[in-house]
């Protein structure tokens, strides 16, 4: 029975470590922007992603792209970022954040680093399985598919030795923030889970047994990570709530109002904030409180959850490199 349990949430626990909102970068047709629905009525969201189940042929993960402006007519934009998502999701990201002013974005990195290069690897592990995860649900790494050497990109977020510096004085280390998510998603079901929990404590398990064997298995994947996305990002968020908040949500959302302001003062009036969605209830009060007012909330279509028929799945790829390199052992050499 326990073992049943822990292999039912091992997925949502691989989940956190690749979608944790403000995971360190330190190695983290194209659709249309969709109407944000009852959303768009009440101007901004109460949370910046959503899944959106349409039944068995529609469903999608969308992140949220919420406008704010003040009394002098200047606009910010608050978008959400998911970090893996559809090479067509960056793809549009990328022509809506041409024309804005500037683009503040997010990356903890060295003082002394650039813009970081499409497919560079690195041996952090949260970056491995961030790669893994975005080859076995065929989807794109941010980092791969935002370009962050556009001349209007401007970093707004700490660098590693100051991040460091803050966790150290507040006795915060990342590694235990992550641990107690991994931990609260390991021992907490989904919340369409809790009302059956009792009555079969194996479901969770039944459904993974489902979503591995029937014949669209990497929709259905990414499907019960997409359900899953939802409460990981309720929980990072608050992270950042409490007195003094934490480094890695409160201290990082500081420093993007501070690299606003300077923005701000040199005249810019159309400006976007590229953020992890978890980042973004506490930045939105900031604004407010300093006098911007939601205007309108758009959707990102992040992920397309729809059957795509006659196409290879992830799976059928890395079964199909698994044979290839039995066949051909040296080739990993």
């Amino acid at each position: 029975m326990r073992r049943a349990k822990f292999a039912s949430r091992f997925i949502p626990a691989v989940v956190v470590l690749a979608f944790l909102p403000g995971l360190r970068a330190a190695w983290a047709e194209a659709p249309a922007t969709q109407p944000a629905g009852e959303a768009q009525a009440k101007l901004e969201p109460t949370k910046f992603m959503r899944f959106v189940d349409n039944g068995p042929t529609g469903s999608r993960l969308e992140t949220a792209d919420v406008a704010y402006q003040n009394a002098d007519g200047t606009t910010v934009h608050l978008v959400a970022a998911v970090h893996i998502g559809e090479a067509s999701y960056y793809e549009s990201l990328n022509r809506e954040f041409a024309g804005y002013d500037a683009v503040l974005y997010e990356m903890v990195k060295p003082k002394d680093m650039g813009v970081p290069t499409p497919g560079e690897h690195s041996d952090n592990p949260i970056s491995q399985v961030q790669r893994f995860m975005t080859d076995a649900l065929n989807l794109t790494f941010q980092l791969d598919g935002i370009d962050y050497s556009a001349p209007n990109f401007v970093h707004a977020d700490l660098d590693n030795e100051t991040f460091e510096r803050l966790q150290a004085e507040r006795g915060e280390t990342f590694q235990d923030l992550l641990l107690k998510q991994v931990m609260k998603a390991m021992t907490q079901p989904a919340p369409d889970q809790a009302d059956n929990a009792d009555a079969d404590p194996n479901a969770q398990l039944h459904d993974l047994v489902k979503v591995l064997t029937r014949p669209d298995s990497e929709r259905q994947i990414k499907l019960f990570v997409a359900k899953q996305l939802d409460q990981i990002e309720m929980s990072a968020a608050g992270l950042g709530g409490g007195s003094d908040g934490s480094v890695i949500v409160t201290e990082r959302d500081k420093k993007a109002m501070q690299v606003l302001a300077d923005t701000l003062a040199k005249g810019k009036k159309n400006i976007a904030i590229f953020y992890g969605a978890a980042h973004m209830p506490d930045m939105s009060d900031r604004l407010k409180k300093l006098g911007f007012k939601p205007t309108s909330a758009n959707w990102h279509m992040a992920w397309d959850l729809t059957i795509r028929p006659d196409q290879p799945s992830a799976v059928e790829k890395l079964l199909d490199q698994a044979i290839d390199a039995i066949n051909d052992p040296g080739a990993d050499q």
